[in-house]
This record gives structure tokens, C-alpha cells and sequence, in this order.
């Protein structure tokens, strides 16, 4: 096959959750033209690294069109969809009326993806399906990153004056269900920053979403050795979680810590890891009892942090 195209929305863990299959999708076609279409900031984690040769965006307001029963389709995207041999679709679409608009446009084989993660079996399991269904072989369910020399020189340089060893913290995910405390974050941080055993530095990393609880940390920690990562591009990220130790929740960015590389301790309250964890030797997961995430004391995580990695 020439070109291919792959259609994936959703977070930043369910695209991440993805790459298995689109590892599969690469390897099989080396020489193919593989585009995807989908949020770019979230799809440019795989743009031009080992698994995409182009990004398009899927918030693009003519696309919507093709989610309408015989509407009138951008002659601009009948176009650009007519130029795919094969289109491979995460999309909801349970009427079938994006398919079958792409149908119009020419698209002959058409392959549909999960859209929804059913309970049972892991979510990258389920996220090959359409992978296996083409005949191709899928050797890992764990994801993995491929940052490009640009992203890396961007980590060297931001993690420059950084002692090392360096862990990773994101104290913040979608849900504040699945946060640990705040306090419990304060407290671990000034448990290494203390300890005797570790000479490190500490990297906060935070978005939008988690201002406010940053912005506390910000004020108790004027330490040279705490450096706050914000509003990084994922793909600079990536590079900068590459050979640190990560802490963190349920969260897209956990999910990119351990693609990356790191080696990672996460949290995890009332969601289901047996689903939605990152695969991977190179993580650890700590159950909350019941899951309540008040019941992991700071010593629980401490000490896996200081066994796992013998400081």
C-alpha cells in the first residue's frame, strides 16, 4: 500500500494506548505514506517519530460535514481522502455515516477501530483488533515514543542545571477522583528533598488543568533543585521523561512517561489498571484499597520509589 490513513480522537492515553497498533501498522508498511488525522497536538507525538509521515487536524470545521447524512462534502476533502488506499478509523460512528460518506469519496477498503474501551480486557488489546483484522502481527501491548533530535536537544537544554538523578512528578490528572492529596504530594517532595540517599532534583509537571494545584507547590518550593516543566509540547515532554523516574496517577501523562521510557511509579484509585495502565517492564502500579486513593500513605510510595530504584 502507498498511503494510508488512521483516524484517532480522543486524549492523550487513548492515543498513546494506540501505538501498539500503529507499531504493527509501520512496521508492516516501511515504505508507506502513513498520515493521521486527529487532535495535532496530541498526533504530533508520532509525526515524523518512526510511526506518521503527516498530522491533519480533526478539528477542521468542513470535516463536519461528514458526519451528516447526504450532505454536501468539501471537494477539498473528498479529495484528500480519495488518495488513501486504505483508511483505518477510531471514530464513533455508530450509524455508519462517516464511513459511508468516505465511501463517496472513493475509499475502498475502510477498516473501523473501537471507539469505546469495553471492560475485560486491556485497552490496547482491544485497540489492535483492526490491526489483526488486516493480518498483522502485534509483538507488544506496550506503547513506546520515539522523540527526534530536536526534542531532545529542547531536554538537554531545559534540564541543564538539573542534578541527577531526577524524579518526575505530576500531581494532577482529568479527574480529581483519581488525585492523590495534594498534602501527600507536599510530603513526598520534602521526604526526597531531605533524604540524605538522594541528591537529585525534582521536575513538576503541569498543565492548564493542574494551575492550582502547581501554583501551591510553586509557593513552597523555592528550591534550586525543583523545576517546574508547563505547558511543554507532549513531543518535548516525552524527551525530558526519557531517563527519569515519573510519579504519577491514572493520566495521559503517565501514559506518556512510561511510552517514553521512564521509570515510572503510578497511582491508581478507582479506575482499573488491568485496563488502563501502561504496559510495560518499565512500570510500577500501586493499587489504592478500595480504591481510595487517601489509603496510599506517603511511605508506601516512598519507599517503592527508593526500592525500585536503590538510591
Amino acid at each position: 500500500m502507498n498511503r494510508i490513513l488512521v483516524i484517532r480522537g480522543g486524549a492523550i492515553g487513548d492515543f498513546i494506548l494506540t501505538l501498539p497498533a500503529l507499531k504493527s501498522l509501520r512496521e508492516a508498511n516501511p515504505d508507506s505514506q502513513i498520515d493521521l488525522l486527529g487532535y495535532k497536538h496530541i498526533a504530533e507525538l508520532a509525526n515524523n517519530r518512526f510511526y506518521a509521515n503527516g498530522v491533519r487536524s480533526i478539528e477542521y470545521a468542513p470535516l463536519s460535514r461528514f458526519f451528516a447524512k447526504d450532505s454536501e462534502l468539501s471537494s477539498e476533502l473528498k479529495n484528500y481522502f480519495a488518495g488513501f488506499d486504505l483508511v483505518i478509523s477510531y471514530l464513533f460512528d455508530p450509524d455508519q455515516i462517516f464511513e459511508s460518506n468516505l465511501r463517496r469519496c472513493g475509499v475502498r477498503e475502510f477498516v473501523r477501530g473501537p471507539a469505546k474501551i469495553d471492560q475485560g480486557t486491556h485497552a490496547a488489546r482491544q485497540l489492535v483488533e483492526p490491526m489483526e483484522q488486516l493480518g498483522l502481527k502485534v509483538e507488544t501491548l506496550a506503547a513506546k515514543l520515539y522523540p527526534s533530535a530536536n526534542d531532545r536537544q529542547f531536554a538537554r537544554e531545559f534540564l541543564q542545571d538539573c542534578t541527577q538523578p531526577m524524579v518526575a512528578l505530576h500531581p494532577g490528572s482529568g479527574n480529581e477522583r483519581k488525585n492523590w492529596p495534594l498534602q501527600n504530594w507536599i510530603d513526598l517532595g520534602d521526604s526526597l528533598l531531605g533524604s540524605l540517599s538522594f541528591q537529585g532534583s525534582i521536575l513538576i509537571v503541569c498543565g492548564e488543568a493542574d494551575a492550582t494545584r502547581t501554583g501551591r507547590l510553586r509557593l513552597i518550593w523555592s528550591n534550586p533543585r525543583v523545576r517546574f516543566a508547563e505547558n511543554l509540547t507532549l513531543p518535548h515532554l516525552a524527551a525530558m521523561l526519557e531517563h527519569g523516574t515519573f510519579v504519577g496517577h491514572d493520566s495521559g501523562i503517565s501514559h506518556l512517561a512510561a511510552a517514553a521510557g521512564a521509570n515510572c511509579i503510578l497511582l491508581f484509585g478507582p479506575t482499573d489498571p488491568a485496563i488502563w495502565a501502561p504496559q510495560g517492564e518499565n512500570v510500577r502500579i500501586m493499587q489504592a484499597p478500595g480504591g481510595d486513593l487517601r489509603g496510599l500513605t506517603v511511605e508506601i510510595v516512598q519507599n517503592a520509589i527508593s526500592t525500585n530504584f536503590n538510591w
